[in-house]
């Protein structure tokens, strides 16, 4: 896997990737974690859906990924439906993080269950593992194996992938060189951040993003932002 830096022109031949969090369920209201637990969309969730649609109208979308869950679909489809029925395709790399034994709880109750777990999930996530579900690192392995699949099939086109938000922050963290404590950047339902893929190479562009979340990617040096870490 190469990574490019922030800020690096990017060629007519790269696929640019909106990366689409799904809208709010009932249990992102609770605060639990929702791992690859069936959860619908609430009324808000399908807002959430319907306002990432029409914020991308203009983007010239060909296609639409989602990860399996019903929630990432859903959200897929009301954005498909928005920019002219470009087609849905289910893509299992997208899918949410295993969080195995903490699914359903609350982070107060995951820090009390597992505490050195908690601990290196929230501070070091190349060394975490959700206690009997998936390790970060392999998440985001996953996670970047789907969008450089994804680029190769599109390059030149605009797409969506629908996914969770650990998926996203996952990606951001290793395209960045920041899979450390600040891994985990504010990111709200139906929020949308781009990712860029040109010659084998993915980006996370700061102006393209600029409004979606803070993370100041300016103070990156070239090794880190450029440097591949193996799974």
């Amino acid at each position: 896997m190469r990574f490019s830096r922030p800020g690096d022109a990017v060629a007519s031949t790269a696929c640019r990737i909106h990366l689409v969090r799904h809208g709010t369920t009932r249990m992102n209201l609770e605060n639990r974690y929702r791992g690859r637990r069936e959860v619908p969309l609430d009324n808000q969730g399908w807002a959430d859906a319907r306002a990432a649609g029409e914020r991308l109208l203009g983007a010239e979308l060909t296609a639409v990924y989602a990860g399996p869950l019903r929630r990432t679909l859903d959200t897929a489809y009301v954005i498909a439906k928005r920019n002219g029925g470009v087609p849905v395709y289910p893509l299992p790399g997208l899918v949410n993080l295993d969080y195995g034994a903490w699914e359903g709880l609350t982070s107060q109750e995951a820090m009390e269950r597992d505490p050195r777990a908690f601990r290196l999930y929230r501070e070091a996530p190349e060394l975490a593992v959700c206690p009997g579900g998936e390790s970060l690192l392999d998440a985001s392995d996953r996670i970047l194996i789907a969008l450089e699949a994804i680029a190769r099939q599109h390059q030149g086109q605009s797409v969506v992938a629908v996914t969770h938000a650990a998926m996203v922050r996952l990606a951001v963290a290793r395209i960045t060189g920041r899979l450390g404590p600040d891994w985990r950047i504010a990111l709200p339902t139906g929020s949308i951040t781009v990712v860029e893929s040109s010659e084998g190479e993915l980006s996370v562009p700061l102006r393209a993003n600029a409004s979606t979340w803070i993370l100041d990617l300016r103070g990156l040096d070239s090794r880190q932002a450029a440097g591949t870490t193996s799974g």
